[in-house]
């Protein structure tokens, strides 16, 4: 079990660092839905500080096989899907209100990512215009599948930190 703390150093970690490991685990699975990561963000509390926190983060991404990969990405829509949670949709801002054409062909880079890749297109899609989405989409499509699954470990890393840091500032 967690050491109780009061986080002096970050307070915004004390809910996180004091609550059950049931209700560690189901709050830290909605930023990433991939069990070995889920398990290593929560085991390792108590965190002293969010760095601290983002570092384990970081580490268990690195550390996860491809199938907790695909496990990671079934948590997460299609780009341009806006049917996703409330972080997915802020996170995919960027897509509202695109124009018709440009999600029209995100819909096929996303076709053509799956027939390719095999799994679902990710992307750290804060702060991206649909344009700019759909230009990365398309290049990765010219990748081979080791540098593919480097550059979605990347993506995902990113992704996990973004969410963390709204868990813990909300």
């Amino acid at each position: 079990m967690a050491q109780l703390t009061t986080d002096r150093d970050d307070p915004s970690l004390t809910w996180l660092n004091n609550a059950d490991p049931e209700a560690a685990r189901d709050a830290v699975t909605r930023c990433c839905s991939a069990p070995e990561w889920v398990g290593a963000v929560t085991t390792n509390r108590p965190y002293r500080s969010l760095d601290d926190l983002l570092n384990t983060s970081d580490d268990a991404v690195k550390q996860l096989t491809e199938h907790d990969i695909e496990q990671a990405i079934a948590g997460h829509p299609r780009i341009g899907d806006t049917s996703g949670g409330r972080w997915s949709r802020q996170e995919q801002s960027g897509t509202h209100g695109a124009p018709d054409d440009v999600r029209a062909e995100m819909a096929k880079g996303n076709a053509a990512y799956e027939e390719r890749f095999g799994r679902v297109f990710l992307i750290c899609a804060t702060g991206l215009s649909a344009e700019q989405m759909l230009a990365r989409l398309l290049e990765r499509l010219d990748n081979d599948v080791d540098t593919e699954r480097a550059v979605v470990r990347e993506e995902l890393r990113k992704v996990n930190r973004l969410r963390l840091e709204k868990l813990v500032r909300s």
